[in-house]
């Protein structure tokens, strides 16, 4: 982790606006974003935890290798038969883990955004940004509000992670007239109480280094939301405990679901749950 609290903020940019369409009642202009539309994106998000994925690509290599050795050097039929089984595994989990990370968590994501009841001029932070996958997807459903994005640009927690990269997504995605880029410390965000009307957050969390530091992140993101607001973090582990941390803190309706094997990293065992809440007014 980079130093606790450090924070700068970056550009906040000016271009292309977003498609908007009439609703089907002919009344004003409101931005409705269809599914395909949403899941469809134009920049590069990378790949979540890169060296995950190569764990698992060379697990798969390592035990073809050796299913080769029992075969034709040790000639024993059933390791060699034991080591390609294995291998299939490992290469079936780097397929999953492609999908989840190039697909399957947009097409999630696009469901829970369209389904949050967005008027399109709130206010939303992304907490744990990355490259942009959840935060310009955001941007898409708020023509008329802004969305910020915090980060500390860490490239094991994805692959080519830099704010210039997530600029140039915004770019692509027609929305860098309303995000805003923030380096800092989830566990110290330098923004006002109560300032935004959604907080999101997907697969950053559970990077912090102990339950301690995840508390200190959920408390930053009950501070950032306002009275009425809600929160939406979707991650691999801890999610019963961040629905504990909320309830502690009074937030209401804080539930937890899984979200499907479109969000499996590799297996079922690495699968996204998500928590939901709504901080009283």
């Amino acid at each position: 982790m980079e130093r606790q609290g450090s924070a700068k903020v970056i550009a906040k940019h000016q271009p292309k606006q977003l498609r908007t369409r009439r609703n089907d009642h002919g009344a004003g202009r409101m931005n409705i974003q269809p599914m395909r539309e949403l899941v469809r994106r134009r920049g590069n998000y990378g790949v979540d935890a890169p060296y995950v994925l190569s764990g698992f690509a060379a697990g798969g290599v390592v035990l073809l290798g050796a299913a080769a050795i029992s075969t034709w050097v040790v000639h024993m039929p059933a390791l060699a038969g034991v080591c390609l089984v294995s291998a299939a595994w490992m290469f079936a989990q780097v397929a999953s883990y492609l999908y989840t990370t190039r697909r399957g968590k947009f097409v999630v994501w696009a469901k829970l955004l369209s389904a949050a009841g967005l008027r399109g001029d709130e206010r939303i932070v992304d907490l744990g940004c990355g490259r942009g996958a959840v935060l310009l997807m955001a941007a898409q459903l708020v023509p008329r509000g802004t969305v910020t994005g915090v980060d500390l640009w860490r490239t094991i927690d994805q692959s080519g992670n830099d704010p210039e990269l997530t600029r140039r997504n915004a770019e692509r995605e027609e929305v860098a007239d309303r995000i805003e880029l923030l380096t800092a410390d989830l566990r110290a965000v330098p923004l006002p109480d109560d300032s935004f009307d959604v907080v999101l957050s997907s697969l950053a969390i559970h990077n912090l280094p102990d339950a301690t530091a995840r508390d200190q992140v959920i408390d930053e993101a009950v501070r950032l939301l306002r009275p009425g607001g809600t929160l939406f973090i979707a991650d691999i582990r801890a999610i019963s405990a961040y629905a504990e941390r909320l309830r502690h803190h009074g937030m209401a309706d804080a539930r937890t679901r899984g979200l499907g094997w479109r969000f499996w990293y590799g297996n079922p065992f690495v699968a996204a749950k998500l928590v939901t809440a709504r901080k009283q007014a």
